[in-house]
């Protein structure tokens, strides 16, 4: 199993980077586990803005040089992981600008002039390692399940990545939060998991 992480996250003391440790610490025990990649957007200054002008159109997104790395990164992959804090409700404004940069027509979906387009990335899985504030299940009763519409509806069902995990840690600042036992939780997992 050929895994990308795309964490992000702009401190490396942060309990986000200790999600991101646990998570390659679990897959490089895991026997399942061919090779292991990790896209840091913050340590990498991935630059998350969409230009569109004269020189740089909307349609040749998916052929964009610039994005040449990152495009080969997510077509090995056969899982990917993310790692990022919620904030506002939703992923890092630095996440959804790789989502926007990244998931272009003609790379990761094909229109078909239909309602839906066709998926170009189907067949590979994804686990949303997500940590917040607020309580566990703010964002399923006070923002009706937000954070994940948009991962799984919106983003990766729509490029045709149908199995979709996720975990949402919540109350990570407080002194109770079993931090530790949800870093081990992780950990456990990743060392585990066979596909």
């Amino acid at each position: 199993m050929k895994t990308l992480i795309i964490y992000t996250h702009p401190n490396h003391h942060s309990l986000s980077y200790s999600f991101l440790q646990r998570t390659i610490q679990g897959l490089e025990e895991n026997p399942h586990v061919e090779e292991v990649q990790v896209l840091d957007l913050y340590a990498e200054s991935f630059d998350p803005l969409l230009v569109f002008n004269e020189d740089k159109r909307r349609r040749d997104m998916h052929m964009d040089p610039e994005l040449t790395k990152y495009r080969n990164q997510l077509l090995w992959a056969e899982k990917i992981v993310f790692v990022y804090p919620i904030w506002w409700g939703r992923p890092p404004a630095m996440l959804l600008g790789y989502i926007d940069r990244m998931f272009a027509s003609n790379f990761a979906y094909r229109d078909k002039g239909g309602m839906l387009p066709e998926g170009l990335l189907k067949g590979k899985t994804v686990v949303c390692v997500s940590t917040m504030k607020g309580p566990t299940l703010y964002p399923l009763l006070w923002l009706n399940n937000a954070h994940k519409v948009l991962m799984r509806k919106a983003l990766l069902s729509y490029v045709g990545i149908k199995k979709v995990k996720f975990f949402e840690f919540g109350g990570m600042e407080k002194k109770q939060g079993k931090q530790e036992q949800k870093l081990d939780r992780i950990y456990r997992y990743f060392k585990t998991i066979a596909q």
